[in-house]
C-alpha cells in the first residue's frame, strides 16, 4: 500500500509519497503524472513520516539547513541508487556537475570513468526531488541544465540555499522556425 499527502509550499503544491514507515516520493508542482509510478492506487492519509517531511519542508523554505531525521526509500536500479545516495553528499548552497558525480560513480565502481550522461539519466529519474538535491546538479560550464521540476523552480530553489544566480550559465532557447 502506497500512501500521498499534500504540502504548499513557495513553489507550489507538492505531493509527498510513502509506503507508511519511508517517504518514498516527493512530487513538484509539474509532475502531474508522479501516480503512475505506483503499482497501485495512491490513498490520502495523515501519517507521522509525513509530518516529519513536512516539519523538514518548513525549514528548508525557511532558508534552514534541516538535517534528515526520517527515512527515505528512493527504489530504482543500483546505479541510479548509488547517483541519489551521492545528491545526498552535496552540501547546501553547492553545486557538483555531473561530470564530478560520474567520477565519484566510477570511484566507487572501481572504473575508471563513468559516462556523465548516465548521471544525468539518473539525477533526472530522482523520485525524492529537494529531499534528494538534484536541483544542485549543473553542466560542466555552470549551465543551468534541464530540471525535472522546471528551470525556474531550480533557480528559485538554488536561490533560497543561497546561491548567487549570476554565476551561471542559461542558454538561450533558439528562436529559429
Amino acid at each position: 500500500m502506497h500512501y500521498k499527502s499534500n504540502y504548499q509550499s513557495p513553489i507550489g503544491q507538492i505531493a509527498l509519497t510513502s509506503d507508511g514507515e519511508n517517504i518514498t516520493g516527493l512530487w513538484l508542482p509539474n509532475h502531474k503524472d508522479f501516480e503512475t509510478q505506483y503499482k497501485d492506487e495512491l490513498m490520502t492519509a495523515d501519517l507521522p513520516i509525513f509530518d516529519k517531511a513536512k516539519r523538514w519542508l518548513d525549514a528548508y523554505f525557511s532558508g534552514n539547513n534541516p538535517k534528515i531525521d526520517f527515512p527515505l526509500k528512493a527504489t530504482g536500479t543500483s546505479f541510479r541508487e548509488q547517483v541519489w545516495q551521492i545528491l545526498l553528499e552535496i552540501p547546501q548552497g553547492e553545486t557538483w556537475t555531473y561530470g564530478e558525480i560520474a567520477q565519484k560513480i566510477a570511484e566507487k565502481r572501481g572504473e575508471a570513468k563513468m559516462s556523465s550522461q548516465a548521471v544525468g539519466g539518473a539525477v533526472g529519474s530522482n523520485p525524492i526531488s529537494i529531499i534528494i538535491p538534484c536541483h544542485r546538479v549543473v553542466g560542466k560550464d555552470g549551465s543551468l541544465t534541464g530540471y525535472g521540476g522546471g528551470i525556474d523552480t531550480k533557480i528559485e530553489l538554488l536561490k533560497l540555499e543561497g546561491l548567487d544566480m549570476n554565476v551561471f550559465y542559461r542558454p538561450k532557447h533558439s528562436t529559429k522556425p
